[in-house]
């Protein structure tokens, strides 16, 4: 048969690969990957640049109101005290109040820690009360540290206050001490905005809100409602010097940093909704997202096309391998795509063709197993020659066996029982036969027939049979000791004759069996009706054959039912060690 010319091949991985390279999915999918993650990642950057830069843009601005003030203050304690009222320090105060108004009261104390002068905004002022404010905290802090800032408190348990002191270079000049309104910080808290919602407030140490853009916050001075702030703060100082996602007081997502202000540890927090910060990336994503949607939809139509290409071939292949399934190994399955398909159903061909030889080779197989041992059917198969088992004239070794009292005990018994003990018989005698690569004829009830040098010769046959004899017997009476046991009085014999007979398949088109026909058949049997429950019988002439390699008894001559002169009979003995 002359073989085609090869059809130039395409692979089906080209074929997928350059369809969804033409749709444009993986590299749209890797672009928009990229683009989001590159712009997230800058986008954060630069939001946490502008935010730190904001949060400290603010707490200078704080810082320089504080200093501001810290340094009016540090002009009223300039000069030491004279002894009696000094006008000129109520004038000087008097016009401290008037230029920096976020200063409540100012309070003056000489060196001795008495009170010189008090003025106030909104209560009486005073002139040498003389009060004694030596135990001050704020005296105390200032002449310690020279300038001492006390903790925020809200007067009236609204408007957020704070005590400022300055002390002199010279402890005769005494200690300057105002109370400075708070309030006025929300005018540079105010006056930061981050894109168009973005805003800035100042927690003190404790985590009270100090300033915020909604100042009703900052006089409410609710300290559960600014416990999403404080812990936004707690954030931050987490992850340090980096702006961080988290919540602002109404509990919307924002993104924050965080400055400090050291001279009075404030902190001072700029944040901006995550919505707002974010909102070119979602865009982007959205550009992406319309990109990748409708680069999935022409991937879909090619994919469509593709499958449609593949249909016929695939059918012909699901028919095709229907049609070997059942059997029909004769099939073949015709494609020219001129890719792995066609390979595919080639394949397929090939494989209907090795499935129709094993097929045979198994039916063959399992018709010379039905009287041959497994080994000896599998060198009949693989040799490829049955004629050994045509009719032919060879010497061979017939032993025969069966159960002793099976007669009574099958009539007392029922039948699921008699069923086991023959299964349980059957595997026993089957396994020492295929062991000794006999050839087991038949079972006929609860006996058997074996055939040894036939259909396939061997060496030493009369040795062999005899072996296999003995293990037959120790197989055997193995189970005969369990029926025992159960109740069951049964015995087993066997017995064995060797010489000429006539061998090969007998039978109908629709039945073959392999046996023998002669006078040492007959012979074989005669002897296996003649022992007892634990004997083997053998001829003269297998007994002559195995001569002096097996423990033999010889027997009294026996009358065998078919044979006109006594035979010679001689049993093996089943105790002596092979």
């Amino acid at each position: 048969m002359t073989n085609a010319p090869a059809r130039p091949r395409t692979s089906l991985f080209t074929k997928y690969f350059l369809a969804l390279f033409a749709a444009v999915v993986v590299p749209l999918l890797i672009a928009g990957g990229s683009e989001a993650w590159l712009g997230y990642r800058d986008q954060r950057a630069r939001l946490s640049d502008l935010l730190d830069a904001e949060a400290r843009l603010a707490a200078v601005k704080i810082q320089e109101f504080l200093e501001g003030i810290r340094d009016q203050l540090g002009w009223m304690v300039q000069l030491p005290w004279s002894v009696g009222a000094d006008e000129r320090r109520r004038l000087d105060g008097l016009r401290l109040l008037r230029q920096v108004q976020p200063v409540l009261s100012l309070r003056l104390v000489d060196s001795a820690g008495k009170e010189r002068l008090f003025v106030s905004r909104i209560g009486l002022n005073r002139i040498e009360s003389g009060d004694d404010d030596s135990r001050n905290p704020a005296v105390i802090g200032a002449r310690a540290q020279r300038v001492w800032f006390g903790p925020v408190t809200f007067q009236g348990g609204s408007e957020p206050y704070m005590t400022v002191a300055v002390a002199g270079n010279r402890s005769a000049v005494g200690v300057a001490i105002a109370e400075v309104n708070l309030k006025f910080i929300w005018e540079v808290i105010s006056a930061i905005r981050v894109g168009q919602t973005g805003k800035a407030f100042v927690l003190d140490q404790p985590g009270r809100l100090v300033a915020h853009p909604d100042i009703s916050l900052v006089l409410r001075a609710d300290h559960a409602t600014t416990r999403p702030l404080q812990l936004l703060r707690a954030a931050i100082l987490a992850q340090p010097g980096q702006a961080i996602a988290g919540r602002d007081i109404e509990g919307d997502a924002v993104m924050a940093a965080m400055a400090s202000i050291p001279m009075v540890e404030w902190s001072v927090i700029v944040e901006q909704p995550a919505a707002e910060a974010f909102g070119p990336i979602y865009a982007a994503l959205w550009r992406t997202g319309a990109l990748l949607i409708a680069g999935a939809i022409l991937a879909a139509l090619l994919a469509y096309w593709l499958t449609q290409r593949m249909v016929g071939p695939i059918r012909l292949l699901e028919d095709g391998v229907a049609r070997i399934g059942a059997g029909q190994f004769d099939h073949r399955i015709e494609l020219t795509t001129g890719d792995e398909l066609e390979r595919l159903a080639q394949r397929f061909n090939e494989m209907a063709g090795e499935l129709a030889v094993s097929q045979e080779r198994s039916e063959r197989i399992s018709r010379l197993k039905r009287f041959l041992a497994p080994q000896v059917a599998e060198l009949v198969d693989q040799s490829g020659d049955d004629r050994v088992l045509d009719g032919r004239r060879v010497e061979v070794v017939a032993v025969f066996c069966d159960l002793r009292g099976f007669t009574a005990f099958s009539t007392q018994v029922k039948p699921e029982t008699i069923i086991g003990v023959l299964g349980s018989y059957y595997d026993a005698l089957g396994r020492v036969v295929a062991t000794h690569g006999a050839t087991l004829t038949n079972f006929s009830g609860d006996g058997a027939m074996v055939l040894v040098n036939a259909p396939v010769a061997c060496p030493d046959p009369a040795g062999r049979a005899v072996a296999m004899a003995r293990d037959m017997q120790a197989s055997v009476q193995t189970l005969l000791a369990e029926w025992r046991a159960a109740g069951h009085q049964l015995g087993f014999g066997v017995g064995l004759a060797m010489g000429p007979a006539t061998v090969g398949r007998i039978g109908s088109e629709g039945r073959l069996d392999y046996t023998a026909v002669g006078n040492v058949v007959n012979l074989a049997s005669r002897l296996c009706a003649s022992a007892k429950d634990g004997e083997i019988l053998i001829d003269r002439v297998a007994a002559q054959a195995v001569g002096t390699a097996v423990a033999l008894v010889e027997l009294e001559a026996r009358s065998l039912k078919g044979f006109n002169r006594h035979v010679h009979v001689f049993g093996v003995d089943t105790t002596a060690t092979r």
